[in-house]
């Protein structure tokens, strides 16, 4: 198995694409949350109103990832990652045509709906291309995307939208994500190439799987890691931003700044804590991140 710091290695560049893709997908999630504001005036809605296109997209977001993991193991990770980024640059970009508070609702949730096939069969590819022991670095490149998309969609949200409109905004991430889907063509081939597995032949083998996984020890930990994970990131995005402006009085930039403090980390050495996890286990990088998380909220 070639070594995964080659750049010539065809699985990089794949990689490279997916995290780009990533990025996107997290940049949009996340960019919404300073317009709130903004979007509630611009609708003549209350703050309260508007912030439920929040968890109109997060919501079928992170419901439906269940559900195009097992299709992709019947119908081919090509078919559900092209079709999944396919209808979020489409509803992507619908969402700028949006009239009414309404409306951004319901474009917000179906761009949730059809958008979340990316980001989890990316993992999935991971797993398909690289060894277990290669694997820590590629998903860190992975997770790194998703954390240099929250950090950099929620301050570029704030910072560009008075120059770009918010409609701009959603359109320039359109325009961009039909770019890396054009590169994500030529990976075709790869994107169906993966490791032989048992297919859950029905719904019920599926919810049957995941029920015996989160029965061990191991799995249920893993997994409520990553809900509250999930949890801490959604609301620290959606409402801090919020809070900065009300509490401290910042404006724009100065929210948009200080979210960016908070991503930078994640962004730039997601590969080097892969690499790390590689070499020492994955046992001891999950709890101390939640220790420092932790810590960090407390208050002199």
């Amino acid at each position: 198995m070639p070594n995964v710091r080659s750049q010539s290695d065809p699985r990089i560049r794949l990689l490279w694409v997916l995290s780009a893709a990533t990025f996107l997908i997290f940049f949009q999630a996340f960019m919404v949350a300073p317009l709130i504001p903004h979007l509630a005036s611009f609708f003549n809605v209350s703050v309260g109103t508007i912030g439920l296109i929040v968890p109109a997209y997060l919501l079928p977001y992170g419901a439906t990832t269940l559900v195009y993991g097992p299709l992709s193991d019947r119908l081919g990770r090509r078919t559900i990652i092209l079709a999944s980024f396919a209808g979020f640059i489409l509803f992507t970009g619908f969402t700028a045509l949006a009239d009414s508070a309404a409306a951004l609702f319901w474009l917000r949730l179906i761009t949730g709906l059809v958008a979340s096939g990316v980001v989890p069969i990316a993992l999935a590819l991971v797993g398909d291309h690289f060894d277990y022991k290669e694997r820590g670095r590629a998903l860190g490149w992975l997770f790194g995307a998703m954390a240099g998309g929250m950090a950099f969609g929620s301050t570029l949200g704030a910072v560009l939208e008075p120059f770009l409109t918010w409609q701009g905004l959603f359109l320039g991430v359109a325009v961009l994500s039909i770019l890396v889907f054009i590169t994500l063509i030529p990976f075709q081939t790869m994107l169906d190439q993966r490791v032989t597995v048992n297919v859950p032949s029905t719904l019920r083998q599926v919810g049957m799987g995941l029920l015996m996984l989160l029965k061990s020890k191991r799995g249920a930990r893993t997994y409520t890691y990553v809900l509250f994970n999930g949890i801490f990131h959604s609301g620290v995005f959606t409402w801090l931003g919020y809070y900065f402006a009300k509490r401290y009085g910042l404006g724009d930039v100065g929210v948009g700044l200080a979210l960016l403090g908070y991503g930078i980390p994640g962004f730039l050495f997601g590969p080097v804590i892969g690499r790390l996890a590689d070499r020492m286990g994955r046992s001891h990088f999950i709890p101390i991140g939640f220790v420092i998380a932790g810590l960090s909220t407390a208050k002199k």
